[in-house]
């Protein structure tokens, strides 16, 4: 078994790689939910979905949210009506954020979203990293704002003096996945708000020391492939490069994908993991996240 941990945009792609090689009755992934809200009346699970609609065959590629092919009708008449909403969601895409909503009134955010990746005909194990919601804070030279303000509203712009989230206790079940799994890999997500939110729950990195680890460096060439996380990884004191990420996961990881591009970093990262491979991991189509998806299992296929 293969368990995955992931946000929503760089290890997705991965994913689409390891899902050639690998049955997916076998793929478990660990979800980040650090950035789930209420938008426009209904339960935004963003990094969640993405990756139920990755492993579905539905997942839009151009912008890696979404629905490939959707429309926007719903959000084109909400402005229309003068009621503008942060997200731009689509109409498929809604009806999944609102049936999700509709079963969290009756069951777990866990229960809900293995109902709709069975729904969907998805064979692989989707565990959402907590029920419990979690609350992320970008403090900025402007003031506090929520992820999404930040992000969005904000176009990422003001200045990241710190990154704060609360502590939330694991679903069910995602301790045991990463203690039975054969490998877990860390996918090249946003370090500082994606996988350490993971990391930093209970019994995650005693469970991680156990386990065989191997993580994909989301950083090429001193900057992230997508999203912020430079101005989040300068916030908390880490160097932005792939040896920055490296000591943020030092402490469990037994192997260290790196890009081409950052070969340099290989002898300094060596002193914290002894494994560290150098290869292609700019996954810009699927020949790409296939064989960095045999670079990282190889050794158990």
């Amino acid at each position: 078994m293969i368990t995955i941990l992931s946000g929503g945009t760089g290890t997705p792609k991965l994913i689409q790689g390891i899902m050639q090689i690998v049955n997916p009755e076998e793929i478990t992934v660990i979800v980040n939910t650090l950035e789930n809200s209420y938008f426009s009346g209904v339960y935004v699970a963003a990094d969640l979905d993405t990756v139920m609609y990755t492993l579905a065959g539905l997942i839009n590629e151009e912008t890696w949210y979404g629905i490939k092919g959707d429309t926007f009708i719903t959000h084109e008449t909400l402005k229309e009506i003068k009621c503008p909403e942060t997200l731009k969601i689509g109409d498929k895409d809604r009806a999944t954020k609102i049936q999700k909503t509709l079963l969290m009134k009756k069951y777990s955010l866990s229960r809900a979203v293995d109902i709709q990746r069975t729904a969907l005909g998805i064979k692989s194990r989707i565990i959402p990293m907590s029920n419990q919601n979690s609350n992320i804070t970008i403090v900025t030279d402007e003031g506090d704002m929520e992820f999404h303000e930040f992000l969005i509203e904000r176009s990422g712009k003001p200045e990241v003096l710190d990154i704060q989230y609360n502590t939330v206790e694991p679903s069910p079940g995602l301790v045991e996945s990463i203690e039975e799994a054969d490998m877990v890999v860390l996918g090249p997500s946003n370090p500082v708000t994606s996988i350490k939110p993971i990391i930093s729950m209970d019994g995650v990195v005693d469970a991680l020391k156990k386990a065989h680890v191997t993580a994909v460096s989301p950083i090429i060439g001193g900057a992230p492939v997508s999203g912020p996380a430079a101005k989040f990884m300068s916030a908390l004191g880490y160097e932005v490069s792939c040896s920055g990420v490296a000591s943020l996961y030092g402490d469990f990881l037994d192997r260290f994908i790196i890009d081409v591009e950052d070969g340099k970093y290989k002898e300094k990262i060596e002193r914290l993991i002894s494994d560290v491979v150098v290869t292609n991991t700019n996954m810009r189509n699927i020949g790409n996240k296939l064989m960095l998806a045999r670079s990282i299992l190889g050794e158990i296929l």
